[in-house]
Parts: C-alpha cells; sequence; structure tokens
C-alpha cells in the first residue's frame, strides 16, 4: 500500500510540475577574464531570451540557473559582447576582448529606447564607474566630473566644502535663463538649484539683497554619492538631447545607479582616509619699518606705524596670517557599505555611506550621510518593476567668502591686513579689532556660523510591460517617474562681539527653503523586425515635469548675545521666493536600422510650459540623424580597419523663459495702514517665448588595429534664438529693467577623442584615451544697445557684455586708451587624458591630467591684494624705480589688463595606484584592494589667483570671475575596500 502511495505520489508531481522544468535549473558556473588572464569583476550575465542575469564577483566568477541549450551574454562596458552557449558546459573559461573603441557600448537615444554605439549619430559622452570614482574619488559627485567631459567648461563657484560646480556644455545656451545640464537619476528629473543662505545681508556684496547667489551656495547635485553609481552619459546638446524638453537645453546627464543581479549576495566595505590642503597660496609682503610707515600719507601716522612694526618684530609677533587662516591639513574620511543579490524574480542593491570632510579654514567642513535601495521585481515573464530610493543628509560649513561691499569677508579683510597687525585674543579669549580692517578675520572664523543642511528623498519607478510579442515583433509599456523633495535650512550668526557688528548689534539669518520636484514618462515602445535587413524602432509616449520651490529668509539684528532665535531680535526683515512650474511634453520617435549598418532616427517633441507667454501653446521641437558603418554595410574591407562610421544629427531644444518674466509684478505696500500696491520697477513681457535652440552636428567615427585603436571626430554648430534678456528700457517707460526676447547667438567647435592600447603584453596592459575640444560663440542679432553683465567694478575692473557680431563671452575694460575688448572667457581648447596601466594583474596606476589654454578670469583678488598694501610682490622694483604695487595701482581707473588674466593651466586631476590580493587565507573574504590617490595634487599655471578654475557668481552666464574665494583644495588619501 505504502508503495502504491509513493508512485501516486511521484505521478502527482510530476502532473504538476512537468519534467521540462527541471531542466530549466541546471546550474552554470563559469570565470569571466581579460585577454592576459586578469579576472573581470562586474561583468552582465545574461541569458538571452530570457529574465536570468547575475554578475561576476570580484575574482571574475559567477553562477547562474539556466535551461538546457542556453546562451548566455556577457558584457561590460570597455569589453566587446560575447554570445556563449551552455550547451554541454556546465563550467565555463570566458575570455572578454577589450572594446578600447566602445563599439559595442549601449547608449541612450531616447526617453525609453537605445542603441549600440557602433550605430549611434550622435557624439555621447561616457563615464564609467571606475572613472568616475575609481582613481582619486572627490569631495563630492559635480567635481568628480572635472576634465571628464568633452566639450564642457566647468568652474568652482566656490572652493568651500559641499561643493558648488558650473558646467557649461557645448558653450553659452543662455543668458538670463538656464544655463546647467539638466540631470536625470533613473528616470527622475534631479533639482540642482543654488539657494542663497542670506550671506549677503552682511557683505552687501550684490544689488539683490539677502538672496544674491554672490554668497557662494553650493548646487544640491552634489548630495549625490559617486559609489552608488554604474555609469552616466551626457547628451551634449539639442541634436541628442531634443527628445527631453524644455529642461535639457543646457544638455542632459544621465545617471544609472547600481541595480542588484541574480547570484549570491556581494558585500562591499570601503574605507577612505585621508587629508586636504590649499592648491597654492599667494604669499604676503614682507613688511619693514619703512615699508609699515608708508601704509600712511601722514607723519604722525607713519611714525606710528613704524614703531608698532618694530614692537611687533621685537616681540616675536610678525605673522604670516594667509597661512594661519588656509594652509591647514584637515583629516578626511569616507566609509560605505554595499550589498548586491538576488533571485530569478528579485534583484536589489543597497548602500550606506558617510562622509565627513574638513575644510581647509577652521571650522568649516561638509558631512555627507548617505542610504540607498534600489529593487528591481519581476511579477511574470511579461511585467518588470523597479524601485530606487535614495536618502540623503548632509551638512555644509561654509565660512564667509567671496565678493564684499563690506569689508568683512575674510579674503577681503585679510588683503588689507599686513603681517605686524595683533589680531590673536588675549588670555581671556577677547579679540582686538583691526585697525587695518572692518573686520578681524581670526575672530571671525572663531565665532561666525554659515552652515547649510539638507534632508533630502529621491524616489523613482520604473514599470516595464509586455503587451506584444511574436518572433519579429515586441510591444512594450514603459513608464518611468519620480519625485526628488528636499528641506534645507541655511544659518548664518553673526555674534554682537564681532568687531563689525558694532552698528548691527548682532545678526542671524535664517533660511528655509522646501523644494518638490515631480515627473512621469508614460510611452509605448514597438520593435518590428520584417527581416534580417531591416529593424524599425518606434516608441511615442508622453511627459510632465513639475517644480514646487518655496524659500523663505529671515534677516534679524539686535540680537540677544548667545542667541539665535529671530524672535528675540530687535528688527527683522523677511524675504520669500516661491515658484511654481508645469511642463508637458508629447513625443515621437522612429529608429530604422538597414542591413545591420544604416541608422535612420526621426522623431518630434511637442511642449508648452506655464512660464511661456501663451501657457497653452505646444512648441514643436524635431530631431532627426543617420550614421552609416562603411564597414558592416561591406563598402570597406575589414582589414586595417575594424570600423569607420559616418554620421550626422539635427535637433531642437527650448529653455523655457525665466520664472515671472511674463508678468509685471506688484510690490505690497502699507500706507497709513491701508493695503496698497506699488509697480515693479522691472517690466514683464505677456508674450515672452522660450529660448529655441537649433543645433546641427557631424562626424567620423573609426577604429583600427583590431579595434586597439579609435578616434571620434564630431563638428557642431549650435544657434540659439530669442535669447532671454533682462534689459534697460528708456526712462520715459517708467522702468528701470524691462524682459525681452533680445536676439539670437551662435556656438560652434569640434571635439576629437582617441581611445588607444598601446601596450598588450603578458604582465602590462596600458590603455589610454585622449580628448580635445574647444568652441566659439556669436552674438548674431541683438534689438537692444550692447548689455554689460556679469562681473564687478564695469569698465574698471572687466565685464562681460552681449554686443552684436561678437563673442558671447568677450571681456571688455578700459585699455589705456578708452574702453575695448580684453579677454574672452571661453578657452582657446582643452585637452584631456586618462590612462590606466595594469601590470601583473592585479597592481592598476591610473591617471587624469587637463590642460585648459586660454581663456581669460577676472581676477580681482589679486589686485585687492595690491590695493591693501600687501601682496608678496608688492615691493619688486620696476624699471621706473617704483615699486611694483605702486605701479599696479597707478594703473587703476585706466588700464583693467592687469585683472582680465589669462587662466591657462596643466593639472593633474587624479592619480591612484591600486593593488588587489584575490587570495585570501579565510574564505569569506573575496578580495582586498589597497591604494593610494591624488586629487588635484599638481597644477602648473601663472595665474596669480588662488585657482584658474574659478566662478564666484555663481551656475548662470557668468564665470571666471575671482573675488577672494575661499581658495580650492587637493587631497590625498589611503583606501582599502574589502569583498565578501
Amino acid at each position: 500500500m505504502r508503495k502504491n502511495l509513493r508512485y501516486l505520489l511521484i505521478w502527482l508531481f510530476m502532473a504538476i510540475f512537468p519534467f521540462s522544468l527541471f531542466a530549466q535549473n541546471r546550474t552554470v558556473t563559469g570565470t569571466v577574464s581579460a585577454a592576459n588572464n586578469t579576472p573581470i569583476p562586474g561583468a552582465n550575465i545574461s541569458v538571452k531570451n530570457a529574465s536570468q542575469a547575475t554578475t561576476t564577483d570580484a575574482n571574475g566568477k559567477f553562477s547562474i540557473r539556466v535551461s538546457d541549450n542556453a546562451v548566455l551574454t556577457i558584457s561590460i562596458i570597455g569589453y566587446k559582447t560575447q554570445n556563449v552557449s551552455t550547451a554541454g558546459n556546465s563550467n565555463l573559461n570566458i575570455k572578454l576582448e577589450e572594446d578600447v573603441s566602445r563599439l559595442d557600448e549601449v547608449v541612450v537615444t531616447g526617453l525609453a529606447t537605445s542603441v549600440k554605439r557602433k550605430n549611434l549619430a550622435n557624439a555621447v559622452e561616457a563615464i564609467g564607474a571606475r572613472e568616475l570614482n575609481g582613481i582619486a574619488p572627490a569631495q563630492t559627485f559635480d567635481a568628480a566630473l572635472e576634465g571628464k567631459i568633452t566639450g564642457a567648461n566647468i568652474n568652482a563657484n566656490s572652493g568651500a566644502p559641499g561643493g558648488g560646480i558650473s558646467i557649461k556644455l557645448r558653450g553659452v545656451t543662455s543668458v538670463y535663463g538656464n544655463t546647467q545640464p539638466l540631470y536625470v537619476v533613473d528616470g527622475v528629473y534631479l533639482d540642482n538649484s543654488a539657494t542663497s543662505g542670506g550671506l549677503n545681508a552682511v557683505t552687501l556684496a550684490g544689488s539683490t539683497g539677502p538672496t544674491s547667489t554672490q554668497d557662494n551656495p553650493s548646487s544640491r547635485i552634489a548630495d549625490l554619492r559617486p559609489e552608488d553609481i554604474e555609469n552616466i552619459e551626457i547628451l551634449k546638446g539639442a541634436s541628442a538631447a531634443a527628445i527631453y524638453g524644455s529642461k535639457a537645453a543646457g544638455g542632459v546627464v544621465i545617471i544609472t545607479t547600481k541595480k542588484g543581479k541574480q547570484g549570491k549576495t556581494n558585500v562591499s566595505i570601503s574605507q577612505d582616509v585621508g587629508f586636504s590642503s590649499p592648491i597654492k597660496l599667494l604669499g604676503v609682503r614682507q613688511f619693514t619699518a619703512q615699508t609699515a610707515a608708508s601704509l600712511a600719507r601722514d607723519s604722525a601716522t607713519s611714525a606710528a606705524l613704524a614703531s608698532q612694526f618694530l614692537a611687533a618684530q621685537s616681540k616675536g609677533q610678525i605673522y604670516d596670517y594667509e597661512k594661519e587662516v588656509y594652509d591647514h591639513k584637515p583629516f578626511n574620511y569616507n566609509t560605505h557599505v554595499s550589498m548586491t543579490g538576488g533571485t530569478e524574480k528579485t534583484g536589489f542593491y543597497f548602500s550606506a555611506g558617510h562622509e565627513n570632510d574638513g575644510g581647509i579654514v577652521q571650522n568649516t567642513g561638509y558631512e555627507n550621510n548617505n542610504v540607498r535601495l534600489n529593487l528591481d521585481h519581476k511579477l511574470t515573464d511579461d511585467i518588470k518593476f523597479g524601485i530606487t530610493t535614495n536618502y540623503i543628509n548632509s551638512s555644509a560649513d561654509r565660512g564667509m567668502f567671496g565678493n564684499d561691499n563690506s569689508g568683512t569677508s575674510i579674503g577681503i579683510a585679510l588683503s588689507s591686513t599686513p603681517d605686524f597687525a595683533q589680531l590673536h585674543p588675549d588670555a581671556k579669549g577677547n579679540y582686538p579689532d583691526n585697525p587695518f580692517a572692518a573686520s578681524n578675520p581670526l575672530q571671525t572664523i572663531a565665532l561666525m556660523k554659515n552652515n547649510e543642511s539638507v534632508n533630502r528623498l529621491i524616489m523613482g519607478t520604473n514599470l516595464e510591460i509586455n503587451l506584444q510579442k511574436s518572433d519579429n515583433s515586441n510591444t512594450k509599456f514603459i513608464g518611468r517617474g519620480g519625485f526628488d523633495f528636499y528641506n534645507l535650512e541655511t544659518n548664518v550668526l553673526m555674534p554682537s562681539v564681532l568687531q563689525f557688528e558694532a552698528i548691527n548689534k548682532g545678526q542671524s539669518i535664517q533660511g528655509f527653503t522646501k523644494n518638490l520636484n515631480t515627473n512621469y514618462i508614460f510611452s509605448l515602445v514597438n520593435t518590428w523586425s520584417p527581416s534580417s535587413k531591416l529593424l524599425l524602432n518606434t516608441s511615442a509616449g508622453i511627459t510632465q515635469e513639475t517644480g514646487n520651490y518655496n524659500n523663505l529668509l529671515d534677516v534679524a539684528s539686535q540680537v540677544i548675545s548667545g542667541q539665535s532665535n529671530v524672535d528675540q531680535a530687535g528688527s527683522l526683515s523677511a524675504t520669500q521666493i516661491r515658484t511654481k512650474y508645469l511642463n508637458s511634453g508629447i513625443f515621437f520617435q522612429e529608429e530604422a536600422t538597414l542591413f545591420n549598418s544604416i541608422t535612420l532616427t526621426g522623431g518630434l517633441r511637442f511642449d508648452r510650459s506655464s512660464n511661456n507667454g501663451d501657457v497653452s501653446k505646444y512648441y514643436l521641437y524635431p530631431k532627426g540623424g543617420i550614421s552609416w558603418n562603411l564597414t558592416d554595410m561591406g563598402l570597406i574591407k575589414q582589414g586595417l580597419f575594424e570600423s569607420i562610421k559616418l554620421r550626422a544629427a539635427y535637433g531642437q531644444a527650448n529653455n523655457v523663459p525665466a520664472y515671472g518674466s511674463k508678468f509685471t509684478a506688484f510690490g505690497v505696500s502699507n500706507i497709513s495702514g491701508f493695503p496698497g500696491l506699488l509697480v515693479n520697477t522691472i517690466a514683464g513681457a505677456s508674450d515672452i517665448k522660450p529660448e529655441r535652440q537649433t543645433e546641427f552636428e557631424t562626424g567620423i567615427d573609426f577604429s583600427l588595429l583590431r579595434g586597439r585603436l579609435g578616434f571620434e571626430l564630431t563638428y557642431y554648430a549650435k544657434d540659439i534664438n530669442d535669447f532671454l534678456l533682462l534689459t534697460t528700457p528708456p526712462p520715459s517707460s517708467g522702468f528701470a529693467q524691462q524682459w525681452l526676447n533680445a536676439g539670437n547667438l551662435t556656438n560652434h567647435g569640434v571635439e576629437l577623442g582617441m581611445n588607444a592600447r598601446p601596450v598588450e603584453a603578458r604582465n602590462i596592459v596600458w590603455n589610454t584615451s585622449v580628448n580635445l575640444w574647444f568652441n566659439r560663440s556669436n552674438v548674431t542679432k541683438l534689438i537692444v544697445p550692447p548689455v554689460q553683465l556679469g562681473s564687478v567694478g564695469g569698465v574698471l575692473l572687466g565685464e562681460y557684455q552681449i554686443q552684436q557680431g561678437k563673442s558671447a563671452t568677450q571681456i571688455i575694460g578700459l585699455n589705456g586708451q578708452g574702453v575695448g575688448v580684453l579677454g574672452n572667457a571661453e578657452p582657446r581648447f582643452q585637452m584631456s587624458t586618462y590612462n590606466e596601466i595594469t601590470f601583473f594583474k592585479d597592481w592598476s596606476l591610473r591617471f587624469l591630467i587637463h590642460w585648459k589654454y586660454g581663456g581669460q578670469n577676472v581676477d580681482v583678488t589679486y589686485l585687492e591684494n595690491v590695493f591693501g598694501s600687501t601682496s608678496a610682490d608688492y615691493d619688486k622694483k620696476t624699471p621706473s624705480g617704483l615699486p611694483y604695487g605702486v605701479t599696479e595701482l597707478m594703473k587703476i581707473g585706466s588700464d583693467a589688463h592687469q585683472t582680465v588674466e589669462n587662466s591657462s593651466y596643466l593639472r593633474f586631476r587624479e592619480i591612484g595606484l591600486y593593488y588587489t590580493i584575490r587570495k585570501m587565507p579565510v574564505s569569506y573574504i573575496k578580495s582586498v584592494n589597497v591604494g593610494v590617490s591624488l586629487h588635484n595634487y599638481i597644477t602648473v599655471t601663472k595665474y596669480r589667483g588662488y585657482d584658474p578654475e574659478v566662478s564666484n557668481f555663481g551656475t548662470g552666464f557668468s564665470q571666471g570671475v575671482d573675488i577672494d574665494p575661499y581658495p580650492s583644495s587637493k587631497q590625498a588619501a589611503l583606501h582599502v575596500s574589502l569583498n565578501f
């Protein structure tokens, strides 16, 4: 009876679960390595025409369950994709061939489509995880992009901890509109606003009051952690980015974070420790009794200063205050833990990180805490969805630097403080007043506070549903979107004991900002291949983006000593900025691949925005492209050339008008207790239109010597029509300023890239890439007189001027004979090279070198030191017999060449040496990676400021303005990571 029952149960089990399923659960293991047997970690292993997938571990090993006769697809950036059959083999040894020219790399071509690079019509930049964060990790994500994007001009708004980078792709895309690229993280549109901390209420740097961006706020993209990023793709112009709509006029940076894969759970723990130091110090004037006396014009004061110097000298109280303030080596550390794994149905990636970077100035620093969880799940063979979540908490103490009209900021105060001044506190901690400046910088550093703290949550979702599938056709619904919310608090406290608070009796400035951005993309994608010679990829859908920004800034004076509460102050003023927008779009795109060698792309984007004058009108922005691979076509036989591709692309994008530019706003007033309205001094334009960008790009890509040498040459021409300006109308209008679509400008340039493997031997492999690029601009139409903007001091010190027939980035100023062109912020060219040399399989030397040639900055920092009689070369003799500083002072008011200065440099941005230990005494540790790195450690330049990569005026049009910023720093670090 029991025997019969057993046979019955076996029969029922086999009836419910067909035997064919058992064949689908065979386990295949293997190792993926390079040609020289070096293991390749992180390679993607997927089953062709199925959903199973995994990745290789630190030793290049993998394990995956497959059916009989399954075919595995092995892919990773930098290597050629390979298909391997598992028939009759359960243990595979797979060797990947280096894809030096990246022909097999898959690149985004639309909101829901992608194509291999060898069929791509645009020049799209790609940055992998190792290149982004595996050489010498930067302190923030935006700083990690420096020198790595061909066609980009990148400057730091401030060297203060917490970031703040200005990125312009392919020249000037707007004057008063958005100039920064759109950042998309796993389908979520991120906000990259720079929110004022209110420091301008103290420094009086800008005319816009406490909300001026001249107090050097950070950019919010700095919140991201590079360790979580799998790869980045950069769409640099309208020909590639048109399908992304109005927020993409400055280009698109598409960021994909790490995801989980099928297989055992892998755990990685990394620890970085190091220190920072200033890239450069300017030096200080070495005073004597005679030069100390020269600081005053009357004999009595001169004699007193000479006596003060001699007294300080006899007591050994001569100080180099620049070193005392800036020359610190703070300890930095960064801890990151990640786990990744999954089953056939579900994959996960979890990470947590803590970073703490000290500033080179006392009481400044940056702290970032970050948690990420990415989940991907397959409900059925036809339905997949994913969720990405990222919580960020950061805090930055940024000090008090930059432009200043009150003489109170650290750099401005130091510029007029001689080395014999006595600024140190007494035994009771009381600081003396600085008789040479409006503030005592040591007191300011010790007692003031300027903190920026952020709590941020970014969440995205992705849904893919197979609606139809056949042998030659597949239709999918793809939905992507999410939200980006952050709560930012700024806290500035100036105690009443500070020297410059004698009138205000102490100030407390508190800002509260809430920002919510949402977006979604719903699309249908159909892939149809009626024959082996034709493949059609059709996509269409709708998009929507919303933004809600609310910033409240309270400025209080006469605060109670030791208190920061604004409600306990003697005087209080408030400023609130609220902006909202709604952008919506409709898109259609068709991609046709003929004979696996010709790819034709055409698309239409219809956009409307609440910022436009006509909010209901849809503006049309088309795109098109063609790529023709001559070797795949058979017109050129493979031999010397592995691949030759011709390409051309065209596209249009738009930049919506500035918020509120279509309205003439009214201000609320109080007249004898009754509410009233005051007409604003800025006139709106009810018919304001979006700025339209039209770009044409063409190029040739080819690879030689079986892919060991690859070239990419691109020429682009980009026109911006109806660019937005805030101009000065005739006095008869009754307005001080007016919004206008004022004219047109153009950019054109060349980008050249080379990838090569010069050495490939048994024990050494050298991969290198070299990129060169330049851009030229011209204002082709301007309906108003020339407009000066974007600097300080006007033509006395150098000023940008928008003028028809001239470069959009020209700098004008006094030249000794009147007003003329003194320079241009646009470099003559830029060049970078990334190299990785692997020797004896486990050693890796990586370095990135960046060369910027030409381009001028408005360098007011050096002139401030001359004007304050403290520059290091002040007493250098000149042929006239006068001290050098005196001759420079004599030029003020007649010649601005001394401030419009060449900003060329050669910078070793990143250098890293790493060693991987693969054989461990314990089995649960798969590998250990140790290394040392240097970031921005070597800079060769004749620039007289702290750093030629500077832009004190934020992320807008103006760049290269240098006014006593927080000096940039360099880092040295030790790295250890363990893989379990």
